[in-house]
């Protein structure tokens, strides 16, 4: 695995554990010789993960739109740097540019960008692995809704079980290289609205 996708926060958050854990998830990445790919800010979580990286020798591409450049708030010391024109298409770079997902904590653009790919993978679009690495048990409500989505019938089991999670950068990069995404029947096609004989 060459490259992985981290989406965090633009804040750091007031939990010292979530900036220790981006530190060690950084210093991690750049021992694995596995490039980051990030959103490019130089700010919060965001800042500090790329830093860490770049700091223990790694390589990070950051993807940025034009908007948030002329805000100064873009990282200016990045081994490469993706300007877009949009939010729209610094997702679609920044999945394109990646082999794996992982969630920090992080805000609504955070959660954006991780239901995305979990969107996209439920729907068979890719089969990269996406995962969340849950510093302090601070996704613990939002795991405990997806078994609600179970629970209600808005989610397959095997759906949920595609969401990698561990508190232990370590573990979940592991679970990476073991991940099989489910082989469903193509229930999306269960989806379309059934024509009932009314005679």
């Amino acid at each position: 695995m060459k490259r992985i996708c981290v989406f965090c926060g633009s804040n750091q958050g007031n939990d010292t554990r979530f900036v220790d854990e981006a530190i060690k998830l950084g210093q991690i990445l750049a021992q694995k010789n596995i490039a980051l790919v990030y959103g490019g800010a130089n700010v919060g979580l965001m800042g500090i993960l790329a830093d860490a990286v770049l700091n223990n020798g790694g390589s990070v591409t950051g993807v940025i739109p034009e908007s948030l450049v002329d805000k100064e708030i873009v990282h200016t010391k990045l081994t490469k740097l993706e300007i877009t024109k949009s939010m729209h298409s610094r997702k679609q770079l920044m999945f394109e540019l990646s082999e794996a997902f992982i969630a920090l904590p992080g805000g609504l653009g955070t959660l954006d960008e991780l239901f995305e790919v979990l969107t996209w993978a439920q729907l068979g679009f890719h089969k990269k692995p996406c995962g969340i690495l849950n510093i302090g048990g601070f996704y613990d409500n939002l795991l405990s809704h997806f078994e609600v989505l179970v629970d209600k019938g808005l989610m397959r089991a095997e759906h949920k079980g595609m969401i990698l999670v561990s508190n232990q950068v370590e573990d979940l990069l592991s679970s990476f290289l073991e991940y099989k995404p489910p082989t469903l029947e193509k229930w999306v096609n269960k989806l379309q609205p059934s024509h009932h004989n009314t005679h």
